[in-house]
């Protein structure tokens, strides 16, 4: 895989948003959903709860303040003659099920194969935080990730693994744990060509 880092801290995805200030009517519905829930909104545990969770989904839900082509609008095209498949491999990430507002943990895989451009290594990562960070389904997640690529580098390939666990069905529904889900997106060469397909899986570890 190609070394390439754009001066960035790989490790600061996404930085926590300021203590802002909770509308009474979001305080109000996280009462309103404790009361509901069977306890007492009013009882000393649960006080300064409505506005830990709104500030805390405001957190969860930061990718809809991003725009993620935005992370690959500087490129380099100075990369010594570079023309193989560039990968990073199991970042980790969360998201929430729009269905249930669940937690998804998972890890992705994203590669893609270099036209003449690239881009720092983290922005990778970045657009994968960007869309995550925001209410959805794991299928749509590994589309809008492959997507964004393909559209904003026009690279020969892209392929893009993601395997999550939903807590929707692991917590509650069926309650069945330790079941994980796959989705990929293959896009150019990795689509149409079975032996790419192939070596960029088995990179992947699949």
């Amino acid at each position: 895989m190609a070394d390439i880092h754009d001066g960035t801290d790989d490790g600061d995805i996404v930085a926590p948003p300021a203590k802002i200030p909770v509308p009474d009517e979001v305080q109000d519905a996280i009462r309103t959903l404790i009361r509901w829930s069977g306890d007492d909104p009013s009882r000393e545990g649960l006080i300064d709860t409505p506005a830990r969770v709104a500030r805390a989904w405001k957190e969860y839900c930061q990718g809809y303040t991003e725009d993620p082509r935005h992370h690959l609008s500087r490129v380099f095209e100075e990369v010594g003659g570079y023309d193989e498949i560039i990968l990073l491999n199991d970042i980790p990430f969360q998201s929430h099920c729009e269905h249930h507002m669940a937690p998804i943990i998972g890890k992705a895989s994203i590669a893609y194969l270099p036209k003449d451009k690239v881009v720092g290594i983290s922005k990778l990562a970045r657009v994968l935080h960007a869309y995550a960070r925001r209410l959805q389904v794991q299928e749509r997640l590994t589309a809008e990730v492959a997507d964004c690529i393909w559209n904003a580098l026009h690279p020969v390939g892209v392929a893009v693994v993601i395997e999550a666990t939903h807590a929707c069905m692991t917590a509650r529904g069926v309650r069945t744990p330790g079941v994980g889900m796959v989705t990929s997106r293959m896009m150019g060469v990795f689509r149409e060509d079975e032996r790419s397909r192939k070596e960029v899986l088995a990179l992947m570890g699949y």
